[in-house]
């Protein structure tokens, strides 16, 4: 991944499987030395992001070494009502939280006597819009603020302050009505104006929701509360996925050949964290392009949109700064034809130049 690394915060009440979560996470970390940027601080997980397209790419080539894509999640510290007070560790978690660029609110959906819920019973709803409005009113205080000192600067005339005071207008009166600022549609321009106030209901939001098994489950029990959390997700259009913190936690210590029978026993039949990084990855906008040889088979970690250019400097800066062209096939007609030999061979790799958007699963060699 390039230096412009992006990171997803993970958030949630207390008791709501949050730390198992992260912890089962950072079992599947990947190996520091692919990884220049992995930090060595405890609450920050560099993951590989599952690929069964690079794996098929490696052997092809015979690869003497596979490196995946990588997303960085951050256990940020347990929320609790009136952080936007500072109650708790509020401050803190809103400074962790403004840091990061894409949410992942963990939800608890699992009744269990033996683990107190702060609010005296599990209600997967309540504890959604309790996360929710601390960020309103965390971002409604700055957002206001902001807004009566460029209401003052702009008098000035300044084009970029006159923007900013604009979208502010049309942010905060949202905000007031106890929504998330996402929720506002805006143009392109007014998008970039309102980034530079770091708010944090503009970040895209994934929902966890965390299950554990042996207990009653919200969903399976399809309730009130089911019915009510299942409307607000898909009136809100929200990104969600179901994992069991408890079961991936255990599982990450056992064996693959052993997994997937212990997954039967234990009636988790997908890997939930597996759908939770690759969530993720969708979340912050990113797609991979591939390269492969016999040296290494890699995928390469850009934004969705990007130019030929743009993804070259992923590898490096030389390749975006002096390209010329790109050769580019799909992975899965590469595969199909065997090597990158026999595809050019049959006229199957594309030269592109400067203005190409690459799309997810390129295999490509840059030119320069």
């Amino acid at each position: 991944m390039s230096s412009s690394k992006l990171a997803i915060g993970i958030v949630g009440l207390p008791n709501v499987g949050k730390s198992t979560l992260f912890n089962a996470l950072t079992k599947k970390g990947v190996p520091a030395e692919n990884y220049p940027f992995c930090t060595i601080d405890p609450s920050v997980g560099v993951v590989a992001v599952p690929d069964f397209r690079l794996d098929k790419l490696a052997e092809m080539s015979k690869s003497e070494k596979k490196v995946p894509a990588a997303v960085e999640f951050v256990d940020i510290a347990g929320l609790v009502k009136g952080a936007s007070e500072g109650e708790g560790l509020g401050n803190q978690f809103l400074t962790h939280i403004r840091e990061v660029d894409a949410i992942a609110e963990v939800v608890r959906m699992f009744d269990d006597e033996d683990v107190h819920h702060v609010a005296g019973r599990v209600d997967p709803l309540s504890d959604i819009e309790t996360i929710d409005l601390e960020l309103v009113l965390a971002d409604m205080q700055s957002a206001e603020k902001r807004l009566e000192r460029v209401e003052r600067d702009a008098k000035g005339g300044e084009k970029e302050l006159i923007a900013e005071r604009d979208v502010l207008r049309k942010i905060v009166p949202v905000l007031k009505a106890g929504k998330a600022a996402r929720t506002l549609a805006l143009d392109a321009k007014e998008k970039e104006s309102a980034k530079g106030l770091h708010l944090l209901t503009m970040k895209p939001v994934l929902y966890i929701l965390n299950r554990k098994s042996g207990t009653v489950n919200v969903d399976a029990e399809g309730g009130d509360r089911w019915r009510a959390l299942k409307g607000f997700l898909d009136s809100s259009s929200s990104q969600f996925v179901v994992v069991d913190a408890g079961v991936e936690s255990d599982l990450s210590d056992v064996h693959d050949d052993e997994r997937a029978d212990f997954r039967r026993e234990l009636g988790v039949p997908n890997d939930g964290l597996d759908d939770l990084i690759k969530a993720g990855y969708k979340l912050l906008d990113l797609i991979s392009f591939l390269t492969t040889g016999e040296d290494e088979s890699r995928a390469w970690t850009i934004r969705r949109g990007s130019t030929a250019p743009e993804a070259g400097a992923a590898i490096h800066t030389d390749f975006r700064d002096r390209f010329i062209r790109a050769d580019v096939i799909h992975w899965d007609k590469l595969l199909e034809l065997g090597s990158w030999a026999k595809a050019r061979e049959k006229g199957a790799v594309r030269t592109e130049g400067k203005e190409y958007i690459v799309e997810d699963g390129d295999v490509m060699e840059f030119k320069v």
